[in-house]
């Protein structure tokens, strides 16, 4: 009513445009030099959204990001400040704690592990390499099978990396066997075996004051909650969650770690996946597990740019013929 203006002469109708419709229909945004265009103000978000989308990982932007990454960890690791005497006091702090909380258990199994040549070996060995070797295997796997979940996940290693350098830098810490007046043993000197950077002829190669937090803790729980949530075999699930839970067995027999040099482990690991879905909007293992490739991705842009069509017009059917005519 009030919509449309019928003309009775000539049989037909004259629609007219309808006040309600006039009013709710948007204006077009308005241009100007000084403000820019509109297009280009809604194209602002755009491009930050795209940012924060999974993208395809390119092999040699992941290798190069990946070395320069760990040479920057450890240069800037090496370059925190030893800090010896605060870091000797600060271990007889831990030390104390523990015996206090009743969990001051390092000393018994570095004595332990020790007193079994092969295995307090073979422990020496796995710290000073399988971080490096299993952390760039799940790296691989997720570069290969998990496309999609690679950026975000790798988001969550770098992020906890880096916030472990700011712990190395607020709070030195000696590891279990540097310090002064305690029993524990350097397994990687008495077995002569290259088992730290730390210990023997590599030691001023590496900054031995940086035992808070653990990233063999924080690292090898990466590699086993990821493996975790993503692998589809049961055994491979299984093998994720022991991965950390024998890597926390091995710092401590080597007595390169207090345990509670894991929980700061942990709790940087847990900021590197706060970071992760802050950025992303969602934790790396819900994201969708392929993105489109090179060829896929240009269809599905001109798709995702293409207007939509207009509903497709019934074909034109003939009008029924008034009642008593007759065909020729």
């Amino acid at each position: 009513m009030g919509e449309t203006d019928v003309t009775a002469q000539e049989g037909r109708s004259a629609a007219g445009p309808s006040p309600i419709v006039a009013e709710a229909a948007p204006e077009a945004p308005a241009t100007s030099p000084a403000t820019g265009s509109a297009s280009r103000k809604s194209g602002r978000p755009a491009r930050f959204r795209s940012l924060r989308s999974p993208r395809r990982p390119r092999i040699w932007f992941e290798i190069l990001l990946i070395a320069v990454s760990y040479w920057l960890y450890s240069l800037v690791r090496n370059a925190v400040p030893e800090q010896k005497a605060q870091a000797l006091r600060n271990a007889d702090w831990i030390w104390s704690a523990e015996k206090s909380l009743g969990l001051a258990f390092e000393e018994t199994v570095n004595h332990a592990a020790n007193s079994v040549t092969w295995l307090i070996v073979s422990m020496n060995y796995y710290y000073a390499t399988l971080h490096f070797v299993v952390t760039i295997g799940v790296l691989v796997w997720l570069f290969r099978r998990h496309p999609g979940r690679y950026a975000a996940t790798r988001l969550v290693l770098f992020a906890t990396t880096a916030v472990a350098l700011l712990g190395y830098y607020l709070y030195p810490l000696a590891p279990p066997r540097l310090m002064n007046g305690a029993n524990f043993i350097d397994t990687v000197l008495v077995h002569e075996t290259w088992g730290s950077m730390a210990s023997g002829n590599f030691k001023n190669m590496s900054n031995q004051y940086a035992a808070m937090p653990s990233m063999h803790i924080g690292w090898s729980l990466w590699c086993g909650l990821t493996i975790f949530a993503l692998a589809s075999a049961p055994w491979a699930r299984i093998l994720g969650l022991l991965y950390p839970t024998l890597t926390l067995v091995v710092i401590v027999a080597t007595a390169n770690h207090f345990w509670l040099d894991a929980v700061g482990g942990m709790v940087c690991l847990a900021f590197g996946y706060a970071v992760s879905r802050a950025w992303y909007g969602s934790l790396p293992h819900r994201l969708p597990k392929r993105v489109p490739g090179k060829r896929d991705g240009r269809l599905t842009g001109v798709r995702a740019a293409r207007l939509p069509r207009p509903a497709k017009e019934p074909s034109a059917r003939p009008e029924p013929e008034a009642a008593g005519a007759r065909r020729p």
